[in-house]
């Protein structure tokens, strides 16, 4: 027998708080997007077994939401991820024993390496570009266009806060601050 919390009228804020449904939110569209790439023709057969038996998490997710396609160094990489450069060590290995990156000289400094897709990767990339761009349809249309719209631009807006400075320095782009 599961006993679930019972919440009380003054404490239901718990469970409806913006935080929370962001969350729950995030985790629905990335069991989405990582169910879209188990089933996948284009996703490479290892990895859509990998994802199909819940075994593709974090590491693929950071990776490919946060490696340019230039590639980056490990420090660089763990920054735009918002973790430690161990942690994010620890999943560039994971990637790299699943074919998806490799390490390599960087070209600016012998010393450093840089972090950059594999063939293999390349190609999870862009299956993960049209699961997403899927996840996002069937937002849209759970939605509405409208409210779908809305919720963009004021999540955009919200995550982008004061980070705008430090995002547009990675990314190589400057961008006025907002007042």
């Amino acid at each position: 027998m599961s006993s679930m919390p019972v919440f009380g009228p003054h404490e239901r804020w718990r469970l409806t708080h913006l935080g929370r449904l962001l969350g729950h939110a995030l985790r629905r569209f990335d069991e989405r997007v990582l169910w879209l790439m188990a089933h996948s023709p284009q996703v490479p057969l290892a990895l859509s077994n990998l994802a199909a038996r819940e075994q593709v998490g974090a590491a693929i997710v950071h990776i490919t939401r946060h490696l340019p396609l230039e590639g980056a160094r490990l420090t660089e990489l763990a920054h735009s991820a918002g973790m430690t450069k161990q942690a994010m060590a620890d999943l560039v290995d994971q990637c790299e024993a699943w074919d998806l990156v490799r390490r390599e000289p960087d070209p600016r400094d012998r010393r450093a390496r840089r972090i950059v897709f594999t063939a293999t990767g390349r190609d999870w990339l862009h299956a993960f570009e049209r699961a997403v761009t899927q996840a996002e349809a069937e937002f849209r249309a759970a939605v509405g266009a409208p409210v779908a719209a809305v919720v963009a631009l004021g999540l955009e807006a919200y995550a982008e806060g004061d980070a705008r400075a430090t995002t547009a320095a990675y990314n190589g782009r400057s961008r006025p601050r907002a007042p």
